[in-house]
């Protein structure tokens, strides 16, 4: 038996608009803008992708899971995504080579260095 990794599903309490952040993040294309559904992809019908989804109550910890990112360059990106409304955040990380940022509302998403 196969199986695909089809996407992520994130809970936000305005999917159109969290959606669209990531789109812009990640240069991907929204696949499907059906209230209540957001979906992105990085090119129609290539996975994975992201889906967002409605939800009513608030984030109130840290990701139990989260994505990373692997720019050419982590510093130009981080300053790019937090011109964008991320904030910079501690979750204990300490001191480590990736920056920790989270999306409009708080999610918490990793920025890796580049791979040498």
């Amino acid at each position: 038996m196969a199986v695909e990794w089809e996407q992520v599903v994130v809970a936000a309490h305005d999917p159109a608009a969290l959606g669209r952040w990531w789109c812009g993040v990640l240069g991907w294309v929204v696949v499907d803008d059906t209230p209540p559904v957001f979906e992105i992809q990085p090119k129609p019908d290539q996975f994975p992708g992201m889906m967002f989804l409605p939800v009513g109550d608030a984030k109130e910890s840290k990701n139990r899971l989260h994505i990373d990112l692997r720019p050419d360059d982590q510093a130009a990106e981080v300053e790019r995504i937090t011109a964008m409304g991320a904030s910079l955040v501690d979750v204990g990380q300490g001191d480590v080579s990736w920056v920790v940022l989270a999306d409009p509302e708080g999610n918490e998403f990793c920025v890796l260095q580049p791979r040498s």
